[in-house]
C-alpha cells in the first residue's frame, strides 16, 4: 500500500525535496515523505483533472469530512460550519495573527520549533517572543508553564502560537498540558493559535487531545489548524485546514476568505483523505512505528554518541549531535561529508545547534543507508 520507495523511481519526482540537491546526496530533510499516495486520493485527484475542475478552490464537503475524522480519530466531534478550507497552515495562521494582533506586537513560541513559526511571524510584522521547551535529562521536552506565563505578561504580547504535536521534538501534549496553557492565555487575555498539522499520525503509546474538545474558555480567542498534507504526503495539493473556536474566530476566517483559497483538487484530495484513505494511514503508521525503533537500534550500531528520544508522532527524528564535535550546525557536515541532506538544528532556533532532524517518513532501507552515511562524514579523519 505504501511502495517500495525505490530510489530510482523517487528520483523521477520533481518536487523541492528531489530537486534542491544534486543526485549523490541522499535527501532526508524537509518533511515530505517517500510513499505512494494513497488510492482514494490519487482517484479524487485524476477524475478532478479529467473534468477540468481546476477552478478556484470551494470547501465543499471538506467540513463534513474532517468532522467525521476527527470523530472517529481524535474523539472530537467539531461543527462542520467551524472548518475553514486554507491554501496551507501557515498561511492560514498568519494571516490571522494579521487579523487579531497590531503591527509589531509580541508573539509567543515555543523554541526549538519548526522552522516558519519565526520567519512567518517576522514577515507578518510582528515580534517573536521565545519562551523555550525545557529540555529533561533523558532527551525529551516540556512546555515550561512559568517561562510561557513570564512571555506573555508583556502588555505588547499578543497571542501564542503552540504546535500540537510539536515540531521538531515530536512531543504529543497532554491534556493537563494543554489546558495550563489555555488558562495562562486566558488570564493574560491572549489569542491562542493552535498548529494540529501532525495531529493524525500519532503513534502508537501517545494520545493526541485536540485543543479545541478541552472546551476551555480561551476558544472564544483560539483557532486550530490541521491538514492532510502532511499525514497523506499532500503538500503540493495546497489545502489546509483551519477551525474556529467561536463564532468571533470564524468572522475573522471568513473576512479574508480571498486570501484564504485553497487549492481546489487539493480540496477534493483532502475530502478523499479524510473520509476513505484511513486503511492508507493505519498502514503508514505502523511503519513509522518501525522506523522509530529502528533508528534507536541504527544509531546505537552507527553513532552511539548521538542523542535521540523517538517521538511520539510524525515522521521526524530530532537528533542531538552535539558530542559528534561537528560544531553548531552537524547537517552541514553530514552534507559535506556524507551526501545527505538533514534539516539544519539552527533553523529550529537558538535551541537547535549541535543538532540536526532527521525524515523517517521511508523505508527502513533508505533510512539504514541515510545514518550509515551520516556515520560515514564522522569517521572521516579527525572526526
Amino acid at each position: 500500500m505504501l511502495g517500495s520507495c525505490s530510489l530510482e523511481a523517487l528520483r523521477k519526482r520533481q518536487s523541492y525535496k528531489w530537486r534542491t540537491y544534486p543526485e549523490d546526496v541522499l535527501p532526508a530533510f524537509v518533511a515530505e515523505m517517500d510513499f505512494d499516495l494513497a488510492g482514494p486520493i490519487v482517484e479524487a485527484a485524476t477524475a478532478a483533472l479529467a473534468a477540468g475542475d481546476c477552478g478556484y478552490g470551494h470547501k465543499g464537503e471538506l467540513g463534513e469530512a474532517f468532522a467525521a475524522f476527527a470523530a472517529k480519530r481524535l474523539r472530537w466531534s467539531p461543527d462542520p460550519a467551524r472548518v475553514y478550507a486554507t491554501p496551507d497552515v501557515m498561511t492560514a495562521i498568519s494571516e490571522v495573527i494579521q487579523a487579531v494582533t497590531p503591527p509589531g506586537s509580541g508573539i509567543v513560541i515555543n523554541p526549538p520549533v519548526y522552522q516558519p513559526f519565526f520567519y512567518r511571524i517576522r514577515l507578518a510584522g510582528r515580534r517573536v517572543v521565545e519562551a523555550p521547551l525545557r529540555r529533561e535529562e533523558d532527551g525529551r521536552y516540556d512546555l515550561d508553564p512559568e517561562t510561557l506565563d513570564r512571555a506573555l505578561a508583556d502588555s505588547d504580547v499578543r497571542a501564542y502560537l503552540l504546535c500540537s504535536p510539536h515540531n521538531p521534538t515530536g512531543r504529543v501534549w497532554s491534556r493537563q498540558q494543554l489546558l495550563t496553557a489555555a488558562d495562562i492565555c486566558q488570564n493574560r487575555g491572549a489569542f491562542l493559535l493552535v498548529d494540529e498539522i501532525h495531529a493524525p499520525l500519532v503513534l502508537r503509546g501517545a494520545e493526541q487531545v485536540a485543543f479545541l474538545s478541552l472546551n476551555h474558555e480561551i476558544s472564544e480567542r483560539a483557532v486550530s489548524f490541521t491538514s492532510a498534507t502532511k499525514a497523506w504526503n499532500i503538500p503540493g495539493l495546497k489545502c489546509g485546514v483551519a477551525i474556529a473556536g467561536s463564532p468571533r474566530m470564524g468572522a475573522v476566517l471568513e473576512e479574508r476568505w480571498e486570501a484564504l483559497l485553497p487549492g481546489q483538487v487539493g480540496v477534493l484530495g483532502s475530502v478523499a483523505a479524510f473520509a476513505e484513505a484511513l486503511p492508507w494511514l493505519d498502514a503508514l503508521i505502523a511503519q513509522l512505528d518501525e522506523n522509530r525503533s529502528r533508528l534507536s537500534q541504527l544509531l546505537g550500531e552507527h553513532l552511539p554518541r548521538v542523542r535521540y528520544a523517538p517521538p511520539e508522532a510524525s515522521f521526524l527524528a530530532w537528533l542531538d549531535c552535539r558530542a559528534l564535535g561537528l560544531g553548531y550546525d552537524p547537517a552541514a557536515a553530514f552534507l559535506s561529508r556524507g551526501r545527505v541532506a538533514l534539516s539544519a538544528g539552527p533553523g529550529f532556533g537558538a535551541q537547535g545547534r549541535g543538532f540536526a532532524r532527521l525524515n523517517m517518513g521511508t523505508s527502513p532501507e533508505l533510512m539504514d543507508e541515510a545514518v550509515r552515511r551520516m556515520a560515514a562524514a564522522v569517521r572521516q579523519p579527525g572526526h
